[in-house]
């Protein structure tokens, strides 16, 4: 009986979402097209029946909300099928074929594309993840569809999501954040973009969201009755001045506000746009006008006036921003733009993209998607799946430069990006040659950061090459990759070279013939040392100092070396290369391990100092040994344009990294930023001292009621860093707590 009142419960419920789902989608499309949502809510229904979500909930409420979501955006029936369809694959015993077969080619290819399981065996997850992402983007190019439904199922998982374990609502609400949220900003999708980040942040950054929430809170009333108040005030103004508008206000997302104070450095009295107004106008011309009505009544803050309507976006969002000041020094932004404008905004891609009609893509609508081919161009050049998702990261970056050429041609660049990006920009061998810039007619250095409104002329040099120097400074991933192509492929030929000398000089050496070697025994050696290619690729690895050219000659000349090492050759000693090494850059031999090979020196770099329990990578150093970074490491990126010369490292068990009777420990340099104010810095020293941690430096500065506190302390892992810096930041008064990676 329970059973049979469950079941009905479902059926009422799932029942009362598709009267839902197709009262929506009523409103703007025909009848017609809703037999077809019919079908596809049967057959979901048929095959997620039984099925429960984490919550307890049926699973067809899943696929339903998805479809809610499409229908919110207006799309076709053909995409909101495919939404109640898109976990039907994945999750149920039915097939593409199966989906082909009732709903047609198209709807079964759009499925297949959001299909969550990559169909392919890599080695982790987070190559499974880069991989998936790969995917994701070449399906976009063939169907904008795909990443509308995706971006669709992410976001009813994120407002569902404290029904997961802790460990993977931290890891889904990290992947939204690096991920899905700058993608849906890329498509010009603002409203799912703001939800995204909301939802994510409170589950990455549970404590900073909670600081946010309350101090946003706590000045929510005195500002919502301030904007209201201004609102009235504006709407007449316009009235004044023919101006026809709906005005609207808006508080500052919370993600928004963070990032703010993460990159300012600043409290949330300092925010500038908090507060925010919006005027939706009937054309262009009415922008400009309640812009210089806006004008008249408060003084503009120098700096803050941005006209998106003139140099659009690379989304294409268009909008006039100006902060203006009121009266009691009380700061405002508005924002100007018209319904179109805004509905762009909110929805992007979405607002534009319909299929009903069978017309040819708009022209705005194919530049939205002309960055998408700009990625599959350079992803042919990226094998590696976890390169391929560090550069789309890069790729989905949210703020640009506008520069021109000499000839008046508009350049879009992401922020901070030099002459060596323009000239990228420009062609693959501009780039490739460049040796010099003109910023407005003046010469300037090749990492010197372009400006808005800069006129920028590249100098050439035939035979000129890029340079390894760059990587630390250019920007744009078209760029980066094109330097990183460059210098893998001439890299490895020199590595080749090297390791073909030092392979002959140990055959010489122990009077052994390489002449007789066939290319036989080059591919057996290389396959036990676990590479593939032969010759060459073993003869790179020797170059760049992966394995000896004395092992690997007493592999392809079995028996030509003894085991014994010459005493002139041994490193261990006072004064040799390897012991001067050792000095210079220490060795963590005891703690860090490189997968088969005992014998190479293992050193963490510097740049990160990464510590126990953090995901790490191995780098091989000519001469140096094994540099171990931090992934999170920002010359990860630029050094692992060589994979030849990467290797896997992993912390070697605890009992192998202590020292007598205490655990290894690791220096530690956070930076605290705080109200200045008494018995803050005893708050902070007791919280380290009651955990046991040592303090091995503290610097203290203060300035306009703000305190800087630069502590070192000995963390023995990832665990412990976070316990301290979570009972720091539950202080009250304390502002931020970061990490400094380089000591």
């Amino acid at each position: 009986m329970a059973t049979l009142r469950q079941q009905i419960a479902t059926n009422v419920l799932t029942a009362t979402k598709f009267r839902d789902l197709l009262k929506t989608v009523g409103q703007y499309r025909p009848a017609e097209e809703l037999e077809l949502i019919r079908r596809a809510y049967d057959f979901s229904l048929e095959h997620h029946t039984g099925q429960t979500r984490a919550s307890g909930e049926p699973y067809l409420v899943h696929p339903l909300e998805v479809a809610l979501v499409l229908a919110e955006m207006k799309l076709d029936a053909t995409a909101i099928a495919a939404g109640l369809l898109h976990d039907a694959v994945e999750d149920t015993e039915a097939t593409k074929k199966e989906i082909e077969a009732q709903f047609g080619p198209s709807i079964a290819h759009i499925v297949d594309g959001v299909t969550k399981i990559a169909k392919i065996d890599l080695a982790s997850r987070e190559e499974r993840q880069a991989e998936n992402v790969r995917k994701m983007v070449l399906a976009m190019v063939d169907d904008i569809r795909v990443v509308l439904i995706k971006l669709a199922d992410r976001l009813h998982n994120m407002r569902t999501l404290e029904h997961l374990p802790a460990e993977r609502q931290q890891h889904i609400a990290q992947e939204t954040l690096d991920i899905f949220a700058p993608l849906a900003h890329r498509l010009g999708m603002g409203k799912v973009r703001g939800e995204l980040e909301d939802l994510a942040f409170q589950y990455v950054d549970s404590i900073g969201y909670k600081q946010i929430k309350e101090q946003v809170d706590a000045r929510r009333k005195q500002g919502d009755a301030f904007l209201e108040k201004t609102v009235e005030f504006i709407q007449e103004k316009l009235k004044e001045n023919a101006v026809e508008a709906r005005v609207d206000h808006r508080i500052k997302r919370l993600y928004s506000i963070h990032q703010k104070l993460q990159r300012q450095r600043i409290s949330v009295d300092q925010v500038y746009d908090l507060l925010a107004i919006r005027i939706i106008t009937k054309s262009v011309n009415d922008c400009y006008t309640a812009l210089g009505a806006i004008h008249g009544i408060w003084r503009p803050v120098p700096g803050r006036i941005k006209d998106f309507i003139a140099m659009p976006r690379p989304n294409l969002y268009q909008s006039l921003h100006t902060t203006v000041m009121a009266e009691g020094g009380m700061q405002f932004e508005v924002q100007i733009r018209t319904e179109e404008m805004h509905r762009m905004a909110e929805e992007g891609i979405a607002a534009h993209w319909k299929y009903k009609d069978g017309l040819p893509i708009k022209a705005k609508d194919e530049q939205r998607l002309a960055w998408l081919r700009q990625v599959v161009e350079w992803q042919r050049d990226v094998s590696d799946p976890n390169e391929f998702l560090s550069t789309l990261k890069i790729d989905l970056y949210p703020e640009e430069v506008y520069t021109f050429t000499p000839k008046g041609k508009v350049v879009i660049l992401p922020r901070d990006a030099t002459c060596i990006d323009f000239a990228y920009t420009i062609h693959t061998e501009v780039g490739n040659t460049c040796v010099g810039a003109k910023v407005n007619g003046r010469i300037v250095p090749l990492r010197y950061k372009l400006r808005n409104g800069d006129i920028v002329e590249i100098i050439t040099q035939t035979g000129h090459q890029p340079s390894r120097d760059w990587l630390s400074f250019v920007k744009s991933s078209r760029a980066r990759n094109k330097i990183k192509h460059w210098l893998q492929l001439h890299q490895r030929e020199r590595a080749m070279e090297i390791g073909r000398k030092l392979l002959e000089k140990e055959a010489r050496k122990y009077k052994a013939g390489l002449k007789d070697v066939k290319a036989a025994a080059y591919q057996s050696v290389a396959s036990d040392y676990g590479i593939g290619g032969g010759e060459a690729d073993l003869l790179a690895a020797i170059g760049y100092g992966k394995f000896s050219a004395r092992s690997v000659l007493n592999k392809l000349v079995p028996g030509v070396v003894d085991g014994t090492e010459p005493e002139s050759e041994e490193e261990e000693k006072p004064g040799t290369i390897g012991g001067m090494i050792r000095r210079v850059f220490g060795d963590d031999s005891g703690s860090l391990k490189v997968q088969g090979h005992d014998e190479l020196l293992v050193y963490r770099a510097r740049c990160c100092n990464p510590i126990r329990g953090e995901d790490i990578v191995g780098y091989v150093t000519r001469g140096k040994g094994v540099a171990v970074h931090a992934k999170s490491c920002p010359n990860v990126t630029n050094l692992m344009y060589e994979p030849d010369r990467r290797i896997t490292v992993t912390w070697a068990r605890p009992s192998a990294a202590v020292s007598g009777p205490a655990k290894a420990t690791y220096p530690v340099k956070l930076t605290v930023i705080c109200d200045d104010r008494a018995g803050m810095l005893k708050q902070v020293t007791a919280i380290i001292s009651d955990d046991n941690t040592n303090i091995r430096h503290m610097d203290v500065r203060t300035g306009d009621s703000r305190a800087s506190i630069d502590i070192t302390i000995d963390i023995e892992d990832v665990k412990h860093l976070e316990r301290i810096v979570s009972g720091i930041r539950k202080i009250p008064g304390i502002i931020d707590v970061q990490r400094l990676k380089k000591l």
